[in-house]
């Protein structure tokens, strides 16, 4: 069965429409440009620029010399229409239409294809933005029993929740959202081990006194700004404003507490010094 975009079919109905009258109407005369623009639908302009290339050509003259399109004329406008809403350019129009019946069957199939693939294309692009949207809205397209086995025990579902009413209204969010449209389960597992493995390096690196502005303080820190890649673009201000956030909020800080006492604090301080490293003054860090 062909598939025809709507407009395609409305054309198709048309073409039926006129060779029907065609067929049927004795007393036929022929129809004046301006007739057939206005009831084909297209401009007196584009039928003269079809009449010039030879794709529609009126067939008859009016007593007075003017030339008229008959029936058949306007059949051959409708299937013009139908092969344009197809994609098609004139001049393969025209190669179309003065084939034999067997090559023009082969160029509409080709052309039928194409179509398929392109619908294909569009599928896939809807499917991306339903999940995109339910993104927006959820934050994670898991369920929670999901989350817990990717994020471990210690993971509460409504954190997604509480993070989507607090900063939903935000361009990082957004950005967040685009990445969890495209991730699975063991692409959520894959991030939670990344986190897990620096912030055991970080816990690490506070028990062993490396002070912060340290090479190796440094690099740590913009590992755990990249880090930050996996949910939204982290500048080095955004990442202070951060630091300051698992000093001052509650369940950031007994979570870094958890893995090493001081550790909040000392990632905080890690996070300024290697801003300053960047030419940030940690004072004048705001999020952007």
């Amino acid at each position: 069965m062909t598939i025809l975009p709507v407009a395609a079919v409305s054309r198709a109905a048309d073409t039926l429409v006129a060779v029907t009258r065609a067929a049927t109407d004795k007393t036929h005369r022929g129809m004046t440009i301006g007739e057939v623009a206005s009831s084909v639908g297209v401009s007196v302009r584009t039928l003269h620029h079809w009449d010039a290339i030879d794709l529609v050509r009126p067939s008859e003259r009016t007593p007075s010399g003017y030339r008229s399109y008959t029936p058949a004329d306007v059949a051959r406008i409708h299937r013009v229409l139908i092969y344009r809403e197809l994609g098609l350019p004139l001049g393969e129009i025209a190669k179309i239409l003065s084939a034999p019946l067997i090559d023009a069957t082969g160029s509409l199939r080709q052309q039928r294809a194409q179509l398929l693939q392109r619908i294909g294309r569009l599928q896939s692009m809807v499917g991306s933005v339903d999940r995109m949207i339910e993104a927006t809205s959820s934050g994670i397209l898991m369920s929670p029993e999901e989350q817990s086995e990717a994020f471990g025990p210690g993971w509460d579902p409504g954190w997604v929740s509480e993070a989507q009413e607090r900063w939903g209204q935000s361009p990082q969010w957004l950005e967040y959202a685009e990445h969890a449209a495209h991730r699975r389960g063991e692409d959520w597992q894959e991030v939670a081990s990344a986190t897990k493995a620096l912030e055991q390096d970080l816990a690490v690196a506070k028990r062993e006194a490396i002070p912060p502005g340290s090479a190796a303080a440094n690099i740590l820190a913009e590992r755990h700004r990249a880090s930050m890649a996996s949910y939204f673009d982290c500048t080095h201000a955004m990442h202070v404003c951060l630091g300051r956030m698992y000093v001052s909020e509650p369940r950031f800080n007994a979570h870094y507490e958890a893995l090493e006492p001081g550790l909040a604090q000392w990632v905080s301080d890690v996070i300024d010094a290697n801003a300053r490293h960047h030419g940030l003054d940690p004072a004048t860090a705001t999020w952007e």
